[in-house]
């Protein structure tokens, strides 16, 4: 598997779960990666992987709630889906409030759970997606001259040729030339894209 294809990764210690939802996403056409614990996927975790994580709670050693707490702290933001036989509120509240996605109930059901990783391996495209344009914006941003970016950030805030003009102690005709040249480099055709691009980065 190529690190920028998506992959569900099964983390349960009983193999007999393990193998059957490695078939069940397999059918579906989803790739897997089964681990038989918490620790060994955190020996092998690359943080290029995308996709998502099948998480059972209670596990020996290291158990789910551990692991979550484990990938926030590499700043790993690969969406959870937890599994467990044992549905108590403190547990669940604990899982979402650690940012899961999703909380199944075993014996988890066919529908729920594909249902459950659509929707995981979605938000991990569209979080990964959000990055990328960031890392693109900075990297435009990082093309204007000093002048240009003390005009990109006095039009994001909303000002005038005028109030620009007069901030900077140049003419508005030259404002707009600034501008003009910013728009360019950072492949933006209006204000609303420009403002859109600070927020991105």
């Amino acid at each position: 598997m190529k690190n920028h294809e998506q992959c569900v990764y099964i983390v349960d210690d009983d193999a007999a779960v393990r193998d059957s939802l490695s078939l069940l996403l397999g059918l579906n056409g989803f790739h897997t990666l089964p681990f038989a614990s918490a620790d060994d996927f955190l020996r092998v975790f690359d943080a290029t992987w995308s996709g998502c994580l099948l998480l059972d709670i209670r596990m020996p050693g290291t158990d789910g709630l551990a692991l979550q707490v484990a990938l926030k702290e590499r700043n790993v933001a690969l969406p959870i889906i937890f599994m467990t036989a044992h549905g108590e509120v403190a547990t669940v509240r604990t899982a979402l409030k650690g940012g899961a996605v999703d909380y199944l109930e075993k014996p988890v059901d066919p529908d729920a759970m594909l249902a459950a990783v659509r929707a995981a391996l979605e938000a991990d495209s569209a979080e990964r997606n959000k990055v990328a344009r960031a890392g693109l914006s900075e990297q435009r941003l990082r093309t204007l001259t000093p002048r240009e970016r003390e005009v990109f950030e006095l039009v994001i805030q909303g000002q005038q040729y005028r109030q620009i003009a007069a901030a900077l102690g140049i003419s508005p005709r030259t404002v707009e030339v600034h501008r003009a040249r910013l728009m360019e480099k950072l492949g933006v055709r209006n204000i609303s894209e420009l403002v859109r691009m600070s927020l991105a980065g």
